[in-house]
């Protein structure tokens, strides 16, 4: 590390602690040439993920825009923002360790997260999601639905069974 007093690059770390909620580590650093101290940080370096469009077009992974198209079905639903929040960053999970990821599962993964708190706000995402064209394909969403919930039910009435 360069000495941002004397230029020299011979220095002695003096003390280290994690910082920025774990994201960095803080440094005290000693110059051996002029014997003034100074701080660095060390961070990863995060690449945002690549969103790879329906039609080929590739952007930037953007947080604010998953949470917006998240935001949208749950209006005037028992989600709270701290659940939205909650969805958003198992998401962020889910792609930590890829380089890229194409918007229709993208998609996937925001239903997958509704599906599991509100089911209203799953179909309202779904009906947009998957461009429904008329009631059948609603009708036919909610039978899907219908069905998972209550294998849903029959495994947790199965779990709480005596031995």
């Amino acid at each position: 590390m360069r000495c941002p007093y004397c230029h020299e690059t011979e220095d002695r770390v003096v003390d280290s602690r994690t910082s920025r909620e774990g994201r960095a580590i803080r440094r005290r650093r000693e110059c051996l040439s002029c014997a003034r101290r100074f701080t660095t940080y060390e961070e990863i370096e995060e690449r945002p993920v690549q969103v790879i469009k329906s039609d080929g077009t590739v952007e930037s992974f953007d947080r604010e825009k998953l949470l917006r198209s998240i935001r949208l079905p749950c209006v005037k639903r028992p989600v709270t923002e701290a659940e939205i929040e909650a969805m958003v960053d198992a998401i962020e999970d889910e792609l930590s360790s890829r380089d890229q990821i194409p918007s229709r599962e993208l998609g996937e993964l925001v239903m997958a997260q509704l599906r599991e708190r509100d089911y209203v706000a799953y179909v309202r995402f779904a009906s947009v999601y998957r461009n429904f064209q008329d009631i059948d394909e609603f009708v036919e969403e909610l039978e899907d639905l219908n069905e998972a919930r209550a294998r849903l039910e029959q495994q947790k009435n199965q779990e709480e069974l005596p031995l």
